[in-house]
């Protein structure tokens, strides 16, 4: 038997009955469709042999086939809507075979010992998550090669949609895990490729996909109300489709599941359970390097191109730090599974621009306000330039707010000073008028601190929201005019796909500011420099050493009015707060 045969013969029972069970929700569909025409060729045969005359027979003949030709042109609407619908397909970075031999060797390889056909490709994801994804839709076939698509050198694409599964493997797996154990982690992956070669699964999940396919193109809100009303009909039968077959999809899924997992047993399934305590590790570093250190960048308008080098530096310093995962430090010197890349450095770049569209909704292309920083020029780049853009909004609103300078500035009124904020956050007498903030941030964001400090978090707010809008408003590039394309990564209105976190609450904002400002001032004043954390993102090394201890100060002024806790931090420090500092 070949191994594709073999594949089609190794789908799970369970699951081919529920493909099954999917595909008569199908065949009920086309038989409700077709029985008024059926009744129609039955009334108008019997009238031609004259079998079924009379006025009745008439009547009935005049009243169904009408009926009959109506149900059919709405069925013929409905399957036009459901076989034109584009499956969504998860944004992806595509590994060409010239690109990485080693890896698709590799997973051919683990393909022979599973006894199931190889995935037709490989493609990167910014995520810790791998699985095969069906992408033999016509219009999920590779577009023409353009300038800012070659991210993984791909060579030229197949103009034939590919008629296996497609592996996509989430990119912090191949710089922090080993070969080995990546081989053993993608081993039930594709050992899914056998029950997807199965024709009942296969078309059970076109006809799942089709009808997902079908809502999302019958809710798409840009549409005019011609076009929304033709649709709406459509919508409702596929919506009606598929919550008779959703049950069945999912036992579906699942057993195709359990069968790939039963499969994948004969082969590294010792190493697997290593693998899997790798996957936990690599999705907590991965998180906290995209929040933590992705994310400021990306906000001040600078993508790291090289994420995935970041959270091994990060898993690193985790496992320097925790003694539970000391032992995953011994693991670096075997090979890393990134090296089965011909070019690991090209396709870290385009997964990390990739990783910043998805979760921060950046531009496709560099240019002036969003440009790749490297690890070594971050803390300059990224740090110092956040901190002071910080500051200068914290004293542009402290302007508006009239704030007048602090007593200790007399001798040096001629810049923008710490000892102002000091000054305006701890003295109690009323506040002058101002104009209120466009935007009434939630009284559970200003709670717990004193009335300056939740004014002041409600107009850096506001401030914020203003400067967001306004960015919003400017095309992010030459594809940001496109608005008829499908493609989510085209369509610069539908990112970011999966933002990082929520709005972050006034507090937070008012704690981020004022921590830029000492920062500011340190920097200015006593020499201390920004520095990068791999776990906690940015951080001001005073003498050489992290300042840990300043945010518990900057919390109590903020809720408390209570300075001399942050005061006598400065004093330690030997930073001066009446000095000027320099703002962006």
């Amino acid at each position: 038997m070949s191994r594709s045969g073999a594949g089609r013969e190794q789908g799970a029972p369970g699951a081919r009955a529920r493909a099954l069970a999917v595909l008569r929700v199908r065949s009920r569909a086309l038989a409700v469709a077709l029985l008024p025409a059926a009744a129609a060729v039955i009334l108008l045969a019997g009238g031609s042999t004259g079998h079924m005359t009379g006025s009745g027979w008439d009547l009935a003949r005049r009243i169904v086939t009408p009926l009959a030709v109506l149900v059919l042109l709405l069925a013929a609407g409905v399957a036009l809507v459901v076989a034109r619908a584009r499956p969504a397909v998860t944004p992806t970075v595509p590994i060409a075979e010239e690109s990485a031999p080693d890896l698709y060797r590799m997973v051919r390889d683990l393909a022979d010992r599973l006894g199931v056909p190889a995935p037709s490709a490989i493609a990167l994801t910014p995520d810790c998550d791998s699985w095969l994804e069906d992408r033999t839709h016509p219009a999920h076939a590779p577009p023409q090669p353009e300038e800012h698509d070659d991210v993984a050198h791909a060579g030229r694409a197949s103009r034939r949609a590919p008629a296996a599964p497609v592996l996509v493997i989430g990119s912090p797996f191949l710089w922090w895990m080993r070969v080995a154990e990546l081989r053993a982690l993608l081993a039930p992956v594709v050992a899914g490729t056998g029950p997807a070669a199965h024709p009942d699964i296969a078309a059970a999940r076109r006809f799942v996909r089709g009808l997902d396919a079908a809502v999302a193109v019958t809710s798409a809100p840009d549409r005019g109300p011609v076009s929304r009303a033709v649709l709406a009909g459509a919508g409702r039968v596929a919506r009606l489709l598929l919550h008779g077959s959703r049950v069945h999809a999912a036992e579906m899924e699942r057993g195709v599941a359990a069968a790939a997992a039963e499969r994948a047993k004969a082969v590294d399934y010792g190493l697997r359970i290593v693998a899997q305590e790798q996957v936990g590790l690599a999705y907590a570093g991965w998180d906290r390097l995209l929040t933590r250190v992705a994310l400021p960048a990306w906000r001040m308008g600078r993508w790291p191109a090289r994420l995935n080098a970041g959270v091994v530096a990060a898993l690193t310093e985790l496992s320097r730090r925790d003694r539970l995962a000391e032992g995953f430090a011994s693991r670096l010197g075997e090979r890393p599974a990134c090296d089965l890349l011909e070019e690991p450095g090209a396709v870290d770049e385009a997964t990390s621009l990739l990783a910043a569209r998805l979760f921060h909704g950046g531009p496709a292309e560099t240019g002036p306000d969003w440009s790749p920083v490297h690890w070594g020029d971050y803390p300059e780049e990224v740090v110092d330039r956040k901190w002071r853009t910080d500051a200068a909004r914290l004293h542009r609103i402290l302007d508006a707010l009239r704030v007048p300078p602090a007593d200790e500035e007399t001798r040096a009124p001629d810049g923008p000073t710490l000892a102002r904020v000091l000054t305006h956050l701890t003295t109690t007498p009323d506040l002058p008028p101002a104009p209120a903030p466009a935007v009434v941030p939630d009284e559970d964001d200003l709670g717990g601190g004193t009335a300056r400090s939740a004014a002041l978090a409600a107009r850096l707010t506001a401030e914020l929201a203003r400067e967001e809008a306004a960015a919003a408003a400017v095309p992010a590039g030459p594809q940001a005019a496109v608005t008829s394309d499908p493609d989510p990564l085209r369509d610069d209105r539908a990112l970011p796909l999966f933002p990082l976190q929520p709005p972050r609450t006034g507090r937070e904002l008012l704690a981020d500011h004022i921590t830029a400002m000492v920062c500011c001032a340190a920097m200015d004043t006593v020499g201390a420099v920004p520095g990068l954390d791999w776990l906690d993102g940015p951080t001001l090394l005073v003498g050489g050493a992290r300042a840990t201890d300043l945010p518990p100060q900057v919390l109590n002024l903020i809720e408390d009015g209570d300075p001399a806790g942050l005061r006598t931090w400065l004093t330690r420090q030997g930073i001066r707060p009446e000095k000027p500092v320099r703002l962006a």
